[in-house]
Formats: C-alpha cells, structure tokens, sequence
C-alpha cells in the first residue's frame, strides 16, 4: 500500500506548436499511449484521465511517492517529441519541415513551450477537469458522447473498459 501522497493529481495539457494537427494521425496518438503505459507500468504516475485530440493533450496524473512531477513531465515531453521526430524522419520529411526552428538547443520543435499543469487540491475542482478532458471530443465535433471517442479515458468511466491498460481507480 502507498503510504499518504506526497503530490496532488494535476491537470496537464499540452500542445502542439502552432496549433499544428500532428496528433491526428493514430500513429502520433500512439506514441503518447506508449509513453503513458510506459510511466504507469513502472509506477511513477497514476493515470485518472486522459484526452489525446489532433493537436494537444490534456491528463490528470498524479506522481507517485518517490517522483518528481516536474521531472515526469519533462521526461514525457521530451521522450514524445524525440519519438515524433524518429517517425517523420523515418516516414515524412515534408511534414517534419514545418517543425524546423531555429533554435540553439534543438532544430525541431514539438510541443509549445510551458505546456500547463495545475494542482487539483479539491475533489470539485477534479471532476469539473475530468469532464472538461471527456467532453473535449464532443465539443469539437469528434463524437456524439465522451464514451464514443477511442482516446480517452471516457469510455472507461462510462463502461469500465480501459482499452491501453493505464488507468488508475
């Protein structure tokens, strides 16, 4: 058993640079996925909700005892975008064109700078995030109902199917 936690669920979002639709694409999806499943199997998040649309994420994670939630979200940012950056120089150099930046520390750039992250103090305060994250897809036409749309964690509030294997009761 965890001993009391030491840190608050957050809510994070992140989002492609310029608003651009990287992550429409199911294989870009994925390697968020991948990185999730990556943090929650070694235990330094618990996952409580999730959204992936076309062109940013939002979460509601929490560290785990023993990590740091500014280091965990570095380390996502960073590992997604070196993933992104191995696909499209595997398999689109046109689209990885409109990410070069000039920039002394990097040539392409992602995710915008200073993605958001606030500490969820009171259970009001998380739910009212944990609707906004579900009914993302709705509000942009995705879905008819938060349930319908694949990468969220909607479906598994509304019928207990945690498709990727993520998520935290």
């Amino acid at each position: 058993m965890e001993e009391f936690p030491v840190h608050w669920p957050q809510f994070f979002t992140a989002t492609i640079i310029e608003w651009k639709f990287l992550l429409k694409d199911d294989k870009f999806k994925k390697i968020i996925i991948d990185s999730l499943i990556y943090l929650v199997s070694n235990g330094k998040i618990k996952l409580y909700a999730f959204v992936i649309m076309s062109n940013h994420i939002h979460l509601i994670w929490q560290a785990r005892n023993g990590y740091d939630p500014d280091k965990i979200r570095h380390s996502f940012m960073k590992f997604t975008a070196h993933q992104m950056l191995n696909e499209l120089k595997k398999h689109d150099e046109d689209l990885l064109k409109k990410f070069k930046v000039e920039k002394k520390d990097r040539a392409y750039q992602f995710w915008k700078r200073n993605a958001m992250s606030i500490e969820l103090f009171t259970e009001k305060v998380f739910i009212q995030k944990m609707n906004y994250i579900h009914y993302n897809p709705v509000k942009a036409g995705l879905c008819k109902f938060p349930e319908e749309y694949y990468y969220s964690s909607a479906n598994f509030y509304h019928g207990g199917a945690d498709v990727f294997g993520i998520m935290t009761l």
